[in-house]
């Protein structure tokens, strides 16, 4: 009231807004009565009031989103611009349902908004909320959910409570709040119900909470003095409407007097509430006949107030505000008040607007149209006194809240501390600057599921809210460098998870070194093989004058020694780092060693059936095997092999591959076979003589004699083949460095079974038995 005084009497001495004209205004007091309201309005409109004989054309009010509502639909028709202050309903946004509607408070939507962001940044994703059962709260709650929409903040749950019935709906609310999870807790209702709420939390010792408030309530100064609140409700974090102050509106305040004003009731009230002495009995009747008729029991009210007051001593004239420290005279933070100012500016520029146009389209002072005010109105846009901005966007204008927290004091009551404010879309927040429930800096933690730290993946438990999860461990290979993380990354080919799966790590070059427990026995096993191998050419060229050396053709013996003790050495060349040249020479050493061990066989073998075949009548097969035949077919049979080993090697040899489709923190380096026909021919050439040995010395495995070696060449190659048909299927599913492992294994399985079963025998007679190593003995048969 006393604002919207100021404001004009602050335009009335204005030179450059309004020059020549005064602006008046009349005052009603509808007390929050929808009836009252409009009668009060047709009665301003048509000019029937006994203060104000002439028609108003613009209402500053509507204190309610419904009163606001009712007045606009029945002065719609007239073209009658109306103002409000308080009325915050999203509805009255619509321009097509209330066209002269227009307000200097930002619309709900915003507020619920502002709400929503402060739940996002703070990261509370699990929140209960409560609600009045008015417009107001429900189209809140709607904008506040539909804000949080896959923003990660979910309602733990939504208390309705009804005006009607406050006393029960707010002990159910106390009762779910006090059993919930959820640390934060969103009202969005009247300062009353809230009050009736925080009275039952404080029953049941409820305090750990975090409220945010509305503007409804944040600012509450009923809330704020009240003992029993100032336990449940420290710590509030609250959108309010937004405060300035109005340069010499404080002064104005304080030189208001009864005196200079006997007609003000409110101001005569509260000179005698607060200096205890009576303003004089000329006021009150005054006030008492200007005001609404009343029923016989408000009269009987008031005659019982006025006896009390004929009780009091009269005031000395002393009395003064000037000194006196309480909320009426506190001007730091106008909130309502500076809204009523804005309207007041608003209204007067329009108007200003109007009278300055051109002679055609002007209004005279005496005659305002209001659908022309209507107009102006539209289009107001001015600079405040205070150095802002001010224009309508359609109904609304920008919005802007500040942002409010409750913080304890040393004396007991709670106040009111500015945090920072909002505007538009952009909080701006001073974080430092907040006392939380905690009592303390710290910002309280509301979460359904604590969220899942880097090297994790949140999973959401069926049938629950997105907001409770349970945190996986990303899978090998795949990472999370971030906290609450919805998926894992797969990291690039070249690249692995580390311990953690916070990051992706280069793999690690693997190979079959020397250096790690399998290529230490691989390499001991080759290195034995092929010392035993040199022991037994040792003790043949030791005793090669004996009858069971020189019975099993020495010189193919001693090439078979020789081509062993290859086979054992080229193991070797399978382990270490593969190079290019290793590649070519390990597969060329392989195949052309093992040929020649097999040829070595096949001859021998050959050479025993052509033996006992020239031992028949008239025989002549055996000039065909002299040592001549037996060496040059030795040398053509492996030169076989080196031919089709130099064109696989000159056409597409093995080179060495990093193999990155294994998992794993190690990437496999290889020899690739990047011709899998030229690795094929020759396995099957050594598989085709090692089969016809087979077949031949299997022929002749029991033709006469004391020592046939046919029966040890059998076995041999028995053993041979079952290991290289093994080899086949155990080289193919072989992973990584393991295919060069199964390689060797097959090289030397082979190598230890043709020295064994073919040289342990003579080895064992000729050092252990030399009574059978004659020629009686040998010739026996």
């Amino acid at each position: 009231m006393y604002a919207l005084e100021f404001a004009v009497d602050e335009i009335n001495g204005n030179s450059s807004l309004l020059p020549g004209v005064k602006l008046g205004y009349s005052l009603v007091d509808s007390c929050s009565r929808y009836p009252w309201a409009l009668q009060d309005a047709l009665s301003l409109v048509g000019g029937n009031t006994r203060s104000c004989g002439q028609p108003v054309p613009l209402l500053i009010g509507a204190s309610s989103s419904t009163t606001g509502i009712i007045l606009s639909r029945v002065l719609g028709p007239l073209s009658i611009p109306i103002i409000s202050y308080l009325a915050t309903c999203p509805c009255l946004s619509d321009r097509l349902k209330f066209p002269n509607f227009f307000r200097t408070i930002p619309s709900d939507i915003y507020q619920a908004r502002a709400i929503a962001r402060l739940a996002i940044r703070f990261h509370w994703t699990w929140v209960g909320a409560v609600h009045a059962n008015t417009d107001y709260g429900r189209l809140a709650m709607q904008v506040f959910q539909e804000e949080i929409q896959g923003k990660g903040v979910c309602l733990e749950f939504i208390e309705t409570v009804h005006r009607e019935t406050i006393v029960r709906d707010a002990r159910r609310a106390a009762l779910t709040i006090q059993a919930s999870s959820a640390k934060v807790i969103l009202i969005f209702c009247w300062y009353t119900d809230v009050k009736r709420l925080f009275l039952e939390l404080n029953e049941r010792n409820v305090t750990d909470r975090q409220f945010l408030a509305s503007e409804a309530w944040s600012t509450s100064d009923d809330l704020l003095q009240d003992p029993a609140v100032s336990k449940v409700a420290s710590g509030v974090l609250g959108v309010a409407i937004r405060s300035s102050t109005i340069p010499g509106f404080e002064k104005y305040l304080r030189n208001l007097h009864p005196v200079h004003r006997p007609h003000d009731g409110f101001l005569r009230d509260f000179w005698e509430k607060e200096f205890g002495c009576s303003a004089g009995e000329a006021a009150w009747f005054s006030y008492s006949s200007s005001s609404h008729s009343l029923s016989n029991g408000s009269t009987s009210s008031l005659a019982k107030e006025s006896v009390q007051r004929a009780s009091l001593p009269p005031c000395s004239g002393t009395e003064s505000l000037e000194g006196l420290q309480h909320p009426f005279t506190d001007t730091s933070q106008l909130r309502g008040a500076y809204n009523v100012y804005l309207a007041v500016y608003a209204a007067a520029h329009a108007l200003h607007s109007l009278l300055s146009c051109s002679i055609s389209t002007c209004s005279s002072p005496d005659h305002i149209k209001p659908i022309k005010l209507l107009q102006h109105l539209n289009k107001v846009n001015f600079t405040t006194p205070q150095g802002e901005m001010f224009y309508f966007e359609g109904a609304d204008t920008p919005a802007k809240y500040d942002l409010v927290n409750w913080q304890k004091t040393p004396e007991g009551p709670l106040k009111l501390v500015l945090i920072g404010h909002v505007d538009g879309f952009d909080l701006h927040l001073n974080e430092s600057a907040i006392q939380w429930s905690t009592g303390s800096n710290q910002v309280p933690v509301s979460v359904c599921s604590e969220s899942c730290p880097p090297g994790t993946r949140l999973a959401i438990r069926k049938g629950e809210p997105v907001c409770c999860f349970d945190c996986i461990q990303c899978a090998e290979g795949e990472i999370s460098n971030t906290t609450g993380s919805s998926h894992c990354v797969p990291c690039p080919s070249e690249y692995w998870s580390n311990t953690e799966r916070t990051a992706c790590i280069p793999r690690q070059l693997d190979f079959l070194s020397f250096n790690e427990t399998l290529g230490i026995t691989l390499t001991t096993a080759a290195v034995c093989g092929a010392t035993v191998t040199a022991a037994v050419f040792v003790v043949f060229v030791y005793y090669h004058q004996t009858p069971m050396v020189r019975a099993n053709n020495s010189e193919l013996s001693f090439l078979l020694l020789l081509s062993l003790k290859l086979c054992f050495l080229c193991s070797l060349v399978f382990i270490g780092r593969p190079s290019v040249w290793a590649c070519r020479f390990q597969q060329a050493a392989f195949g052309i060693s093992f040929v020649l061990c097999v040829s070595c066989l096949l001859v021998k073998t050959i050479v025993v059936l052509a033996v006992f075949r020239s031992a028949r009548p008239g025989a002549k097969s055996l000039k065909w095997f002299g040592p001549c035949q037996q060496r040059g077919s030795v040398c053509l049979f492996t030169c076989i092999q080196v031919i089709i080993c130099a064109i696989w090697l000159s056409l597409s040899p093995p080179v060495p591959q990093q193999d990155f489709g294994l998992r794993g923190s190690k990437v496999t380096l290889r020899c690739a076979m990047a011709s899998v026909v030229g690795f094929s021919l020759v396995l099957g050439y050594i598989g085709l003589l090692a089969c016809s040995c087979l077949l031949l010395a299997f022929l002749a495995r029991k033709l006469p004699d004391n020592f046939n070696e046919a029966k040890l060449i059998t076995f041999s190659m028995l053993i041979f083949c079952a290991v290289w048909i093994a080899f086949v299927p155990a080289y193919i599913s072989s992973p990584g460095k393991y295919v060069v492992a199964v390689e060797i294994f097959a090289i030397l399985a082979s190598s230890y079974g043709l020295l064994l079963c073919i040289f342990a025998p003579k080895c064992f007679i000729i050092l252990l038995k030399p009574e059978k190593n004659t020629k009686k003995h040998l010739m026996a048969r």
